[in-house]
């Protein structure tokens, strides 16, 4: 917890008071609770400069960075608790004051104030009938699609009037099948309007948990979501809108997605896709690539359409690609955006992953992981993930071992993850 003062402030112990800065550090390389930055490289429409809900006496607070509370010239003393634990948080004795509390995600807070020793003014969170703001980051697919069931719990729990920012790609797949929730872009957010605001990310390095309660490492991508938002972090998928048009095409077909934004997250085995891809053509199948790009890859290593795959590739509303997925006998793909658009309209995954943890995605009975390599090092809070290095591997690079997580994901093990989609078993097909 936080305060600025005309007069030495004492925090309640074991809290200790920290001054605010006027002008917030819009990105900071770690977590600072003193300013209105997340950790690392995260960064978010900033809050209105002064907190938008107001009270007597010149009295202003929010919910926009945490709990914020301003106070005039007076003989002021304030405290915050938690509602739900009946914790003491912060409290302070001033003649004028900011106190913002160092806790980002949702917290349900009580405000008290006492001037000059006299009960003046309480306030217990409550957004219901309240606009509420959730951010979104932009840059991915998979992420905000994950995080979106735990906004609509958000809206559902506290009955506020929700806006949600995100990137404008993905507005579309919500925007018709939510009515109830305002979709805005990033540009569009007018900070001064909100009674509460929350952000969502993966916060690496917030070793004090201000900005999440829980490391995402532990919970799940998709589950700290949940933590962040104080709603239930059992996973849900959202409801996403298709493109029109129904079925593609009559003959049965299979979606693969085979590009990622690091070679971590590829499945590195060199004959694995260009086999797979032809035993489901032998099968009977119609493969098709629906990545954006056919070709991806840093520096010295890029990694191609697999071998026989029709390319479905380029840039395609997500729409057009959830209408894809949805009439598919099932995907397989790897811990990325489009498995997670493949989940959101229930189609079987075959997920290929060595560097997460299964606890990292969605419920699948079709997960492929190979504990007999080096695996989820991606969920071990020891390694700090590193986007701009494309050849991130902390436990083995430069050596022989370098990528075995997925190297060593056999494409028998694949097909025997496939063999177990009831599409697949329900129809005749060839051995090995």
């Amino acid at each position: 917890m936080h305060s600025q003062s005309d007069e030495q402030t004492k925090a309640a112990p074991p809290q200790a008071a920290a001054p605010l800065p006027s002008d917030p550090t819009p990105e900071i390389p770690a977590a600072d609770p003193a300013t209105s930055a997340p950790p690392g490289n995260l960064t978010f429409i900033p809050p209105a400069e002064k907190p938008t809900q107001t009270a007597p006496k010149g009295i202003r607070f929010d919910f926009n960075l945490g709990c914020r509370v301003t106070l005039p010239q007076g003989k002021w003393r304030t405290r915050l608790s938690d509602i739900e634990t009946g914790n003491i948080l912060f409290e302070t004795d001033s003649h004028s004051v900011t106190v913002n509390s160092a806790k980002r995600y949702f917290v349900p807070i009580r405000i008290e104030i006492w001037e000059d020793g006299q009960p003046f003014f309480t306030h217990d969170y409550d957004a219901r009938g309240k606009d509420v703001l959730i951010l979104f980051p932009a840059g991915t697919i998979g992420d905000p699609i994950s995080w979106f069931p735990y906004a609509v719990k958000f809206r559902e729990k506290h009955g506020c009037k929700l806006t949600i920012a995100m990137a404008p790609a993905l507005i579309p797949l919500f925007e018709s099948v939510y009515p109830e929730i305002t979709f805005v872009t990033a540009d569009a957010v007018k900070p001064e309007t909100y009674y509460a605001t929350y952000r969502l990310g993966l916060f690496f390095t917030d070793h004090e948990h201000n900005w999440q309660p829980c490391d995402f490492r532990q919970v799940g991508l998709h589950r700290t979501a949940g933590y962040i938002l104080g709603v239930d972090p059992a996973e849900q998928r959202p409801k996403v809108a298709l493109a029109e048009g129904g079925r593609p095409f009559p003959e049965p077909y299979v979606c693969i997605a085979a590009q990622s934004t690091s070679q971590a997250k590829y499945w590195n085995n060199p004959n694995g896709w260009r086999e797979i891809v032809a035993w489901l053509k032998d099968q009977g199948y119609r493969v098709l690539c629906i990545d954006k790009q056919p070709s991806y890859g840093h520096g010295l290593v890029w990694n191609q359409i697999p071998f026989g795959a029709e390319d479905f590739t380029g840039e395609l509303p997500l729409q057009e690609r959830a209408r894809l997925l949805a009439h598919a006998d099932f995907m397989v793909g790897l811990s990325s955006g489009l498995s997670w658009l493949a989940w959101s309209v229930g189609v079987p995954v075959v997920l290929i992953s060595g560097f997460t943890h299964p606890v990292n995605e969605f419920e699948t009975p079709f997960r492929v992981i190979n504990y007999h390599a080096c695996n989820s090092c991606w969920n071990d809070p020891r390694h700090l993930f590193d986007h701009k290095d494309f050849l991130w591997c902390p436990r083995h690079a430069g050596t022989p071992r370098q990528f075995e997580c997925t190297r060593l994901i056999t494409v028998q093990q694949v097909k025997r993850a496939i063999e177990l989609v009831p599409a697949f078993a329900d129809r005749p097909h060839k051995g090995p």
